[in-house]
């Protein structure tokens, strides 16, 4: 029989361990043009975009949360039911912009979102509380909820509402210099003990109002008055003093600086002061 000595001519001329690799060679290509060939069938799903999310509470403008379809688009709406559970309490720390329990994806799109309003009542605890969404149904009923195990992916988000102190959070500045008056676009007011408050992305308003973004810090006195400790600047000569006072209003949150800028001078030795007031205005 001529298979026998075909048998040995190939391992005469192959060495058992190349041979061995060869044949494992043979069998990966194999495999490997059986995943190219592959092709997912479905099923299609919806999910939410992000597993978890964490704003604080002074975060003024309404928050999108995304659920999208793993899938094609499709020539209809995909309407989706959600139930929320979790400590934050509704009416207090937030609200529901909209049809609270049903997001949408519009047709020939591929995501909707729910519409989270957070309600900033500062009081100086910093404590957190949290939101859970979870998805429970959707229409078309040729979509699922959620993928993989139990369609435990993607079902539920966690939201985290961070609270706040009570001067904390984003502003609109605006400054008067002269005859002339400065928005300061989106300053933010932070604290880690809501007594030493920190003021940042702002301009002074003195040098160049779209260059400096200094950093500022101010203490609040417990009875709506501000002081500003006297402090320096890397955005101002070594030697330059940034002081002054404040007030907040309980009325309309209102914050106002009067900022003393003392600029010290060696040659010739003279200082100039410069009074300059600011208003930040909650967003």
């Amino acid at each position: 029989m001529k298979t026998p000595t075909l048998y040995k001519r190939i391992f005469s001329y192959w060495p058992l361990p190349l041979l061995t690799v060869a044949v494992i060679g043979w069998g990966i290509i194999a495999c490997q043009k059986t995943d190219v060939n592959r092709t997912f069938d479905g099923p299609y799903f919806v999910r939410f975009t992000d597993s978890t999310l964490t704003y604080k509470e002074s975060y003024s403008k309404p928050i999108s949360i995304l659920v999208h379809n793993v899938g094609p688009q499709l020539d209809q709406p995909i309407t989706i039911n959600y139930v929320i559970s979790g400590t934050a309490r509704e009416g207090k720390d937030y609200t529901i912009v909209g049809t609270k329990g049903t997001v949408i994806i519009p047709a020939k799109q591929s995501s909707g979102a729910i519409l989270l309003q957070l309600i900033n009542n500062a009081n100086n605890i910093l404590e957190s509380s949290s939101l859970t969404f979870t998805l429970t149904s959707v229409l078309p009923t040729t979509l699922q909820v959620g993928f993989g195990k139990d369609n435990i992916v993607g079902k539920s988000m966690t939201f985290v509402i961070q609270d706040d102190c009570l001067l904390g959070g984003l502003y609109t500045g605006s400054s008067r210099l002269g005859t002339q008056t400065y928005t300061i676009p989106d300053p933010e007011i932070t604290s880690a003990d809501c007594k030493k408050y920190t003021l940042s992305n702002w301009n002074i308003g003195l040098f160049s109002f779209e260059a400096i973004k200094a950093q500022l810090t101010f203490i609040d006195n417990g009875d709506n008055s501000l002081t500003i400790p006297a402090q320096s600047n890397s955005n101002l000569g070594t030697s330059d003093i940034l002081q002054g006072s404040g007030a907040w209003n309980p009325r309309d949150r209102k914050i106002t600086l009067n900022l003393k800028l003392i600029l010290k001078r060696t040659s010739p030795a003279r200082d100039t002061t410069i009074n300059l007031t600011q208003t930040y205005t909650p967003q």
